[in-house]
């Protein structure tokens, strides 16, 4: 069949004498996908704000930290409390060397002041080891310094590394690198600025793990450890090694393995595979819903097309009688639902990327004004598709919609003229 300008004539025409149910069927279709691109954005969204908070920390990794015992032991009163020391610092490497890469102790010290001439600033000051910035996110740009090393350890050097506000607000536009600093009436010679993770934003400051014990009369105590592993790729494997490690401290300090309260271990990696498992699960689920929702907008399409068909039956059997050959009138019916569902599917995908792309920016915006303090989570973020899966899920429906004209269309043209002219 040719399809001329005199058919799409008479399918724009008929759609303006019928501009209600037009209306009604390029709803469906517009609500079905703009829905569509909405759960998927929103999943989307989810997922990247949850791989977000992984993005630039060692997923591998594991932070212990002790508190007071809950249970009773050996003979000693619960409420005992356990503090972490270069002893099980020394465990973690020797004896789970099969797993651990490397592991490194911290001390905080809280609320100190920064200090140089007459310019001050507040913030936490950590006493690390050089693995710290292999496992938590703070790098040091090229011409800002460096970071702690072996010799800063060995020697117990006063060195710091300081957050680029406070390097600004002590420096203003002077080079920070090789000037000193006081903090808590100790001076500190600078040797880098680390990169500001902009999910915090508490100036802390990093000297040698060492150094901190020495001058804050530490002892051999420590805050709590951090450590990168290896080959612990289950939710399995990274339990069995996380009781194994409970039992070699637990021994050590005297303490129950299966008191909780006594250590506490957080395993990023177990965390993330949950997380995974929680992602694969959501979006599965949004899929599911987002086809039916799909599915509806077909089921519109097609009611909405059986009406159509049924209510020019008699015209259809007047163009038979005429002489116009059955794949003529389908053709017309086909069309005329190809025109209706791609024009509205179209302003369905727009409008539905819109709202994700200005959602986007939204969110983004909402999560820069609200950085606060303390450890900013981030649980939605980019809640946008593709321009590709929006266009397939399109392509779907204007598919489907040409389907659902499709049959009610070829029952209507296997009528014959006398019955067509007959119907109600």
């Amino acid at each position: 069949m040719k399809i001329g300008i005199d058919i799409w004539q008479e399918i724009f025409s008929t759609i303006r004498r019928n501009k209600l149910r037009t209306f009604l069927t390029g709803f469906s279709v517009s609500w079905g996908i703009f829905m569509l691109i909405i759960l998927l954005g929103s999943g989307n969204g989810l997922m990247n704000g949850f791989t977000s908070n992984f993005s630039d920390r060692a997923i591998n990794s594991v932070q212990v930290s002790t508190w007071k015992t809950r249970v009773a032991y050996a003979g000693m009163q619960s409420g005992r409390r356990i503090s972490l020391d270069n002893t099980d610092l020394m465990l973690t490497e020797k004896e789970f060397e099969d797993n651990v890469i490397k592991a490194s102790g911290t001390i905080y010290k809280w609320n100190c002041t920064f200090t140089y001439g007459s310019d001050y600033v507040s913030g936490p000051l950590y006493g690390v080891h050089p693995v710290y910035t292999e496992i938590e996110p703070y790098k040091i740009a090229e011409g800002n310094g460096r970071f702690i090393n072996e010799l800063d350890i060995k020697e117990a050097r006063k060195v710091v590394v300081i957050h680029p506000k406070t390097a600004e607000t002590l420096f203003k536009k002077e080079n920070a690198i090789g000037k000193f600093i006081n903090i808590n009436g100790i001076a500190y010679k600078v040797i880098g600025v680390y990169v500001q993770d902009f999910r915090r934003n508490d100036q802390i400051g990093f000297i040698p793990f060492t150094t901190a014990q020495l001058i804050y009369n530490q002892g051999t105590t420590l805050q709590n450890i951090i450590f990168s592993t290896k080959e612990l790729n289950t939710i399995e494997a990274n339990e069995s090694f996380e009781k194994d490690y409970r039992k070699v401290i637990a021994a050590h300090h005297q303490f129950s393995p299966d008191d909780t309260g006594a250590m506490w271990i957080w395993n990023r990696f177990t965390q993330y595979l949950e997380t995974m498992t929680a992602q694969n699960i959501l979006n599965t689920a949004i899929w599911v819903i987002g086809i039916f929702t799909l599915l509806s907008g077909i089921v519109g399409v097609s009611n909405i097309m059986l009406i159509t068909v049924k209510e020019r039956t008699k015209e259809f059997g007047i163009r038979k009688a005429l002489g116009a050959s059955p794949s003529s009138i389908l053709w017309l019916i086909i069309l005329e639902s190809i025109v209706i569902t791609t024009l509205f599917g179209y302003i369905g995908m727009v409008a539905g990327i819109g709202v994700t792309e200005w959602a986007s920016v939204y969110f983004d915006a909402q999560a820069a004004a609200q950085a606060t303090d303390e450890m900013n989570f981030t649980i939605f973020k980019d809640p946008t598709i593709s321009l590709g899966m929006a266009l397939q899920a399109t392509t779907v429906l204007i598919l489907a919609g040409t389907l659902a004209g499709f049959f009610p269309a070829r029952k209507a043209v296997q009528i014959k003229p006398i019955e067509a002219l007959r119907a109600d």
